[in-house]
């Protein structure tokens, strides 16, 4: 390889790194104070009053309360948790992803809902009934997760929405993009409906 071809390589990889950290994920939670039709307008639960551009290709979604019950061996799901005092892992919420979206976010992470938590996103290999509650394990490309689900935490499925759902008031969860000058896009926002808070 030349020094001109070096040189080239060199600053491909140097615009890729500046592209990709040009644009960073964040996760918005909050209650909507406005929105105009592009625009939405949060109050996030840090306190930030943030706007949120949305595009043609935003998702609207809702969660709708499964039982536990209806999942089985072999689903695509996630679930974030806290390890217990034991370090084992405690659920606290599980989400029933749909079929076409198996593979999405597929891992064991670091999230943010509070100190300490995980997100699994994994396939349930087993679930196993445990005193007050189940076991399930969970395997994922490159590894495998235990963990314990106590009766009555949130199980939800993902419904497709339209955008009627955003109203002020309303507490979403959101995924978004964040732009080098700081201006966020909204790529997926999961609402509240008939009581039922998006739990991640």
């Amino acid at each position: 390889m030349n020094k001109f071809s070096i040189a080239l390589l060199c600053g491909v990889l140097s615009l890729a790194s500046s592209m990709a950290s040009a644009q960073n994920t964040l996760r918005v939670r909050g209650t909507i104070s406005g929105f105009d039709g592009t625009v939405l307008s949060v109050k996030s639960r840090e306190g930030e009053n943030l706007q949120l551009q949305l595009t043609d290709s935003t998702t609207v979604s809702y969660p709708k309360a499964v039982a536990l019950s209806e999942i089985k061996p072999g689903d695509y799901i996630g679930t974030t948790a806290t390890p217990d005092a034991e370090g084992r892992l405690v659920a606290r919420e599980i989400h029933l992803f749909a079929e076409t979206a198996r593979g999405n976010g597929e891992g064991h992470f670091s999230w943010d809902m509070e100190p300490r938590s995980t997100m699994t996103n994994a396939n349930l290999a087993k679930m196993v009934k445990a005193a007050n509650g189940q076991e399930l394990t969970l395997e994922y490309k490159g590894g495998t997760q235990k963990v314990f689900v106590p009766d009555g935490i949130p199980v939800v499925t993902a419904v497709t929405a339209d955008r009627s759902l955003l109203q002020p008031g309303v507490y979403v969860f959101i995924s978004a993009r964040v732009a080098a000058d700081g201006s966020m896009t909204a790529v997926r926002i999961q609402a509240s409906k008939d009581g039922i808070r998006p739990p991640m």
